[in-house]
């Protein structure tokens, strides 16, 4: 365990809703090994209230050039909304900072690589909050998985069906491409796909659909898509804000076994079913049962792997080519949805479209009209 004078020097930039709810939280949990040294916000009175909140030495800045010339922080956690997570991100990286930053980590594909060029030059990791692969649960799973314990995946659901109200759209940011980068697709599904494609691996091809069916807003509220796995599973792949009945699910029948995840923002051990297939002997299926000691998805749980990583200098989980893939398959949803054909892992180039931003070519896109 480190030592107290081994913590980690930590700054956040925003101290909205997701900084107080979870980052604060999460940095008060691994107090022995992070301290919270400084936070930014544009918005001098919650930026204030923040302060209190989090203790008086913690320093206050409204520009993020100031604070990371004036504290050099170790690690960087960012929890703006998503415009500006690019240009913040790099210029944690070249102060010499490793970062976590929320979901989306940036907008684009384009953008993603601009952050891995500066991770080249500094030296650093940049990693992105998808905290729901680092619950107990979750780590249980993908072993069994991984290891062909529950036989090959052959068949997986995956459902984010929430529901959002005007009053969610009101703020001016979202549900606007260039703001928040697209809907459900990329700002509340994400979540979801990404345990997924960790369960699963590499995606191989995509085909969607997306709609704007009840929302006035630029992007989508709704998708669907229709997913082969490199490894040969078919997956279905839901995406709304449209849903009086809000869930997370997801769902994979293995050769041996079924293995469902049911929660709605967060899972603990219990939310994790296995069903074993009627040739499977009980003893084998009893030894599939998630440990008993349980680690919630949370930021806390993610932070530790960023810290663990950290400690250790080497690349954190949810970063590099691991954590592009999921956003790559976001573009290719995307693409799918626009052109109406089924597009295939690593054809988003810098020459497509779809490379530069979510929607593409297709900047006034609306839906065609129900009959």
């Amino acid at each position: 365990m480190p030592q107290p004078s081994s913590r980690r020097r930590v700054a956040v930039i925003g101290t909205g809703a997701v900084v107080v709810g979870s980052h604060l939280p999460a940095l008060r949990a691994h107090a022995d090994r992070a301290e919270l040294v400084a936070a930014v916000d544009v918005d001098r009175a919650r930026l204030d209230a923040f302060r209190e909140l989090a203790g008086e030495r913690v320093a206050g800045f409204t520009s993020t050039g100031a604070m990371l010339e004036a504290v050099r922080p170790d690690l960087v956690l960012v929890g703006t909304p998503p415009a500006p997570h690019l240009e913040q991100t790099v210029a944690a990286l070249g102060a010499g900072a490793w970062v976590l930053c929320e979901k989306p980590l940036c907008l684009s594909l384009a953008q993603y690589d601009e952050i891995a060029a500066a991770e080249e030059a500094s030296g650093g990791y940049a990693s992105v909050v998808l905290q729901h692969r680092y619950g107990s649960g979750a780590v249980h799973a993908r072993d069994l998985v991984a290891s062909g314990e529950l036989g090959a995946p052959l068949v997986a659901h995956c459902q984010t069906t929430w529901h959002r109200d005007a009053a969610y759209y009101a703020v001016p940011w979202r549900g606007r491409w260039g703001s928040e980068g697209g809907g459900p697709t990329l700002g509340h599904g994400i979540h979801q796909y990404d345990l997924l494609l960790h369960l699963l691996g590499a995606w191989e091809e995509v085909r969607a659909m997306a709609g704007r069916l009840v929302h006035d807003t630029e992007s989508e509220d709704v998708s669907t898509a229709l997913v082969r796995f490199r490894g040969g599973a078919l997956a279905t792949v839901v995406n709304s804000v449209l849903s009086p009945h809000e869930v997370s699910r997801i769902r994979v029948d293995c050769a041996d076994a079924t293995v469902e995840l049911t929660h709605l923002y967060g899972h603990r051990n219990d939310d994790w079913v296995y069903t074993p297939a009627p040739h499977v002997a009980a003893e084998r299926a009893a030894a599939w049962r998630t440990p008993a000691h349980d680690v919630p998805s949370s930021h806390t749980a993610q932070l530790a792997a960023v810290l663990d990583a950290y400690d250790n200098g080497v690349r954190p989980p949810g970063s590099g080519p691991d954590a592009r893939a999921t956003l790559e398959f976001a573009a290719a949803l995307y693409k799918s949805a626009f052109t109406g054909r089924p597009v295939r892992a690593g054809e988003i180039g810098p020459a497509d479209p779809y490379y530069a931003a979510m929607h593409g070519d297709h900047p006034d896109w609306a839906p065609k009209e129900r009959a």
